[in-house]
């Protein structure tokens, strides 16, 4: 089933961004997984390629850093001062 917003685009709506974000974040990871397994099995079809790893590593980085400023941002909670 694919992600729908149902109703109106309100740039201005908290829900409307959270869900925004909720959907860049389901992009980054679906290029991450498409572009990292496929560099993988290149590199294990021709030849090693040193840095991959850390390639991945680093990029597993940003994608757990972007998944929690996705969680630090949703709306609904009360935040301390």
């Amino acid at each position: 089933m694919p992600i729908r917003w149902y109703g109106p685009a309100d740039p201005a709506d908290p829900t409307y961004r959270h869900f925004d974000r909720i959907v860049n974040l389901t992009l980054h990871a679906a290029l991450f997984a498409a572009i990292n397994s496929g560099l993988w099995v290149v590199q294990e079809l021709r030849s090693p390629w040193a840095h991959l790893s850390w390639l991945t590593l680093g990029w597993l980085l940003a994608l757990l850093t972007h998944a929690g400023v996705v969680l630090a941002l949703r709306p609904g909670r009360e935040r301390d001062a």
